[in-house]
């Protein structure tokens, strides 16, 4: 039976300000005045070779790291590399506004923090760090199956910001476990605790060959890192013959075959409809056939991703999956965001160009997590916004929404 939406429901408008996001680079500058300077790099392209310091090689490996080669990895930043911006002038580009409206919900950017889980590998304070720091921006973050901490402890955490954006939306991300009964558990509980969009990860139904956890023997899970979600699960908890705090090995031999190894076919997705009645994104949308039977199905969303190049060794980049993408699902009403290989304003730009709506930001927040918590997630995010806002008026655009496939040149 599908639960009851929470009781208030976000107003399809604006917030009545912009923020000015551009205004944390003339922090920076004036605090060189007391000779203060931030507390990492502010170069996105930087961020995995800085963070590397605060990481043992297991984390750094495990965040870092790709699948196979790597070459779907390097594909995503020659494919960001190969489109270049066409600056416009006299465009009256002072004032900017970079609000917008994704799935009916006003989000003050179009940037949203991907799922990325076990994010206790990379900072103790893991999850409702990362909770804290997007609501004190007002962005939505999307939390994880395989995240630390329980849906529960990081809605509150995001909720107990204190901050200006603590009414920021946050989505749930579904890695799809094979027992249903679990599996609508766990849809029940985020839609209680207030997780307003459904995203579905379609490209990780098993883990792909990945060299630098290999040649380690590292994997998180299996250490029960990332299991914080199911193994506080009533459904889950229901089929163990001992509490996971008692019998962890056991716990985690039920977890395994549970979430991973299990792919699904179109005809499955009624399920999650009827146990979720808010709206449903497919990620890891890389075909535009997919893209048309994600429209059929009656999806409200898609994320064209390759999960950071993570799962298929040698695949297109995301960024050239868009634009048919895109074209797939005009006058659908479904939208489509992006992921894969975003780290500066620019990038953020030219996917937006192309036709996303909105995209997921990942990795470069991890690295802020490794660097200094909170404070270290938030700085990332303020230096990718203020580019993004700096970017978009020294190219002649006031909002987002001016961005058009004429704005680029592919070289």
């Amino acid at each position: 039976m599908t639960d009851p939406a929470p009781t208030s429901s976000p107003d399809p408008t604006p917030t009545p300000a912009p923020a000015h996001f551009a205004n944390y680079q003339n922090e920076i500058y004036l605090h060189g005045l007391e000779d203060r300077v931030p507390p990492f790099t502010t170069d996105g392209t930087a961020l995995g070779a800085s963070a590397r310091a605060h990481l043992d090689a297991g984390a750094f490996g495990y965040l870092a790291g790709s699948a196979g080669s790597g070459a779907t990895h390097r594909a995503n930043r020659e494919a960001f590399d190969r489109h270049r911006l066409v600056p416009r002038m006299l465009t009256d580009a002072t004032h900017r506004d970079l609000r917008t409206i994704v799935l009916g919900t006003p989000m003050p950017a179009p940037v949203l923090l991907a799922p990325l889980g076990v994010q206790s590998i990379v900072h103790p304070d893991a999850e409702p760090a990362t909770a804290r720091a997007a609501a004190s921006l007002g962005l939505t973050m999307t939390l994880s199956t395989a995240s630390s901490h329980t849906l529960e402890d990081v809605a509150e955490a995001g909720d107990d910001s204190g901050a200006d954006g603590a009414g920021a939306s946050r989505w749930f991300q579904l890695y799809w476990p094979n027992d249903d009964e679990v599996c609508a558990s766990i849809l029940g509980r985020a839609r209680r605790a207030g997780y307003t969009t459904l995203v579905v990860t379609l490209d990780t139904w098993t883990l792909a060959w990945r060299p630098q956890d290999l040649d380690r023997a590292y994997l998180p899970f299996i250490r029960g890192v990332g299991t914080a979600i199911p193994f506080s699960d009533p459904a889950f908890r229901a089929g163990l013959a001992k509490p996971p705090e008692e019998d962890l090995a056991a716990a985690v031999l039920r977890w395994v075959p549970m979430f991973t190894g299990t792919d699904r076919s179109w005809d499955r997705l009624p399920f999650l409809r009827e146990h979720w009645d808010g709206p449903i994104v497919l990620k890891g949308i890389q075909h535009p056939d997919d893209a048309r039977r994600a429209a059929d199905a009656g999806m409200d969303g898609i994320v064209v991703s390759n999960h950071g190049g993570r799962q298929v060794d040698g695949a297109m980049a995301s960024l050239d999956a868009l634009p048919a993408a895109v074209r797939a699902l005009e006058g659908t009403g479904v939208e489509v965001l992006f992921d894969s290989g975003i780290r500066t304003g620019a990038d953020v730009l030219k996917a937006l160009a192309l036709g996303a709506r909105a995209v997921l930001v990942g990795r470069p927040f991890a690295y802020g997590l490794a660097h200094g918590g909170e404070d270290g997630v938030r700085h990332v995010l303020r230096s990718l916004l203020a580019d993004l806002d700096l970017t978009l008026g020294l190219t002649g655009h006031r909002t987002p929404d001016e961005l058009t496939p004429d704005d680029l040149h592919l070289r």
